[in-house]
């Protein structure tokens, strides 16, 4: 308030952070004094005040590359961590907006205060350790408190196998000048930060910048550099021939807004601002309605003492192993888990990539009803010891579905079948009895040939039958010949009266070589022998023969 009261400033570089800017900014539009902040990245804070330009990327810029982060692995449900402050929740917004665009929930906000003290952090990374969700995205602009975090979730052990952890460039910024105890507690973090394309303006920059501060330059240095030369090269160009300021009053109370003086040459000098277009140390510098333009994210993953590249996120190709400067042919946004290079995760991996989703340690095991009766054993089998009656397995056709889906969730859900017996091996009771153990939550589940009706459905719910689905109609088959007199007839097929045939000329053969010798009837000429064959079995269905038959083989004659 001193410099545009007393010293007459024309534009302010600042403030530093997020949580600083409400009052500068508010002090900026009454003066209408342009505020150029090259670190504040809270997206909601450039549409407070026309006169507020933000030369650092805004978060939600960020937001859209860590989304695609969580596309290309196809994560379903995400929990954010942030700082209890207007920079974290205005990046949770985004960020929650932008995933349930996507389908993808984040059931729980972990929001942290900038003085939590250990136990305090403690305590909340134990919640999230009993949840069931296990990608966590970290958003803080303390870098200290950050630290803390990582610390104590290796300490709890959430820096092992299947957790995922995804920081914004609020801590990856800073990460090279943590101390090697805290990125020894980040291995696997997979993180996001804006690209700086290297030049030969800026290694010369840099190698004087460490020579005489003998510490790196981040990011946010690179920009106040160009935010400078920007205001100054916009200064050159607007003309005053006249004083700069107007007073609003006489009041020399620095505290008393209403009194304030304000620019005349504020707009002008917004203008040639907003209009202006340098090639900075960061690369391409100019701004997009009051923000720095959009830039390339770097994909990152802490490995070792540092971190490693793999891979890129823009607005035009969205994830790509390489970078790709101008965009041409049949290029096409596309997030594939192929456009990365190769990701350590959380525990020292690179395969399997996460799940994204478990159960919770300490977590209790679902409990799948069985029924415990004879009968069909190969729908549901429960074997169990005759001594001590205890179960030794669970088998069947019913349980091996129920196995085979459980196998093909994205993620792991640890579950045991209690068979539905009383203590002597019996069965508990009927069907309905043991579905409504389900009903009553003493299971959570029941598994085996259970029948679908009506008041059964009214206190559980079914999955569909293991049989095909479909509808099928029973018609009266009306048939051309239906009244006919020969209708009996049908039923004998041809390889019936084959068969039949067959078994008539077996029988009179077998009859003729018991009786030819022995009996006159069976005597004469061959065409009689052969008449005879084919004539008695015939004959049989209408005369008697046993005054005919004169072998002492009645029990083989009844035979046949």
């Amino acid at each position: 308030l001193d410099l545009i009261q007393n010293v007459e400033v024309q534009a302010i570089l600042g403030p530093q952070k997020s949580s600083q800017a409400d009052f500068v900014i508010e002090l900026g539009d009454k003066a209408q004094v342009p505020v150029i902040s090259f670190s504040a990245t809270s997206s909601p804070l450039s549409s407070r005040s026309p006169y507020f330009v933000q030369a650092a990327q805004s978060d939600s810029s960020q937001v859209k590359a860590i989304k695609a982060i969580i596309q290309t692995f196809k994560w379903r449900e995400v929990v954010t961590i942030y700082e209890n402050s207007d920079y974290g929740s205005g990046f949770s917004t985004y960020l929650i907006h932008a995933l349930q665009e996507e389908q993808v929930k984040v059931p729980y906000k972990s929001v942290i205060s900038l003085t939590a003290t250990d136990d305090q952090i403690r305590l909340e990374l134990y919640k999230l350790m009993n949840m069931h969700i296990r990608v966590f995205i970290v958003h803080m602009s303390n870098n200290t408190l950050g630290s803390r975090l990582f610390l104590m979730a290796k300490e709890l052990e959430m820096m092992s196998e299947g957790y995922v952890w995804i920081i914004t460039d609020g801590i990856m910024n800073h990460l090279d000048s943590m101390d090697d105890n805290v990125i020894a507690s980040m291995q696997g973090v997979l993180g996001v930060k804006p690209y700086i394309a290297m030049s030969q303006k800026l290694d010369s920059f840099t190698d004087r910048w460490k020579r005489k501060f003998h510490q790196d330059l981040i990011i946010y240095g690179l920009w106040a550099y160009d935010a400078v030369w920007t205001v100054a090269t916009a200064a050159e160009r607007v003309e005053t021939t006249e004083s700069p300021v107007q007073s609003q009053g006489t009041s020399n109370n620095l505290t008393d807004l209403t009194s304030i003086k304000t620019s005349k040459s504020g707009q002008k000098l917004l203008d040639s601002i907003l209009s202006t277009r340098i090639e900075g140390l960061s690369g391409d510098f100019y701004f997009v309605n009051g923000k720095l333009q959009t830039s390339t994210y770097q994909i990152l993953n802490v490995v070792g003492k540092g971190n490693k590249e793999i891979g890129f996120w823009s607005s035009e190709l969205g994830v790509s192993k390489e970078l790709t400067l101008s965009v041409s042919g049949n290029k096409t946004y596309t997030v594939s888990v192929t456009n990365l290079g190769s990701i350590k995760w959380p525990g020292g991996d690179s395969f399997p990539v996460p799940k994204g989703w478990m159960f919770p340690t300490r977590g209790k095991k679902l409990r799948i009803g069985v029924p415990m009766k004879g009968g069909f054993n190969e729908i549901v089998k429960v074997d169990r010891d005759a001594k001590t009656n205890k179960i030794i397995k669970v088998s069947g056709y019913a349980i091996d579905v129920f196995d085979l889906v459980m196998a093909s969730l994205p993620y792991p859900v640890p579950y045991e079948f209690e068979p539905f017996m009383n203590p002597n091996g019996s069965s508990a009771g009927s069907h309905y009895e043991m579905i409504e153990q389900v009903y009553l939550q003493r299971y959570d589940a029941v598994v085996g040939d259970t029948t679908i009706t009506a008041n059964r459905s009214l206190i559980a719910d079914f999955t569909l039958p293991y049989t095909e689905g479909g509808v099928a109609m029973m018609v009266l088959n009306k048939h051309k010949d239906k009244k006919s007199a020969w209708i009996f007839m049908q039923p004998l097929t041809k390889d019936l009266w084959l068969t039949t045939g067959a078994f008539f000329i077996l029988t009179g053969f077998v009859i003729w070589v018991l009786e030819h010798r022995i009996n006159k009837a069976f005597r004469g000429p061959p065409s009689q022998h052969v008449g005879m064959i084919f004539w008695f079995p015939l004959s049989t269905l209408v005369f008697a023969h046993s005054s005919v038959i004169s072998s002492t083989h009645p029990n083989t004659y009844n035979l046949f």
